[in-house]
């Protein structure tokens, strides 16, 4: 379930980012930003001391979509 979970999420963070950061993407890309966004957003939010694992889903989104964000902008760096 958490899998499953993990791919619907990473698809509506994916998708927020996109438009956030205006680039159309297709369906599977926008499920990997969302959970690769996920993990590097993640990794930014403990930097910045949210040591919370047990965080709600809004947050588990917000950190999502915040990390997709950065990848797309990393990605049009290159």
């Amino acid at each position: 379930m958490n899998f499953l979970f993990s791919i619907i999420l990473g698809g509506i963070a994916g998708y927020i980012a996109s438009r956030i950061m205006g680039s159309h993407n297709s369906a599977l890309v926008n499920i990997l930003l969302g959970i690769f966004g996920g993990l590097i957003g993640g990794f930014v939010a403990r930097q910045f001391g949210n040591r919370s694992e047990n965080d709600g889903l809004v947050m588990h989104l917000l950190i999502s979509v915040v990390g997709a964000v950065i990848l797309i902008f990393l990605g049009r760096l290159f």
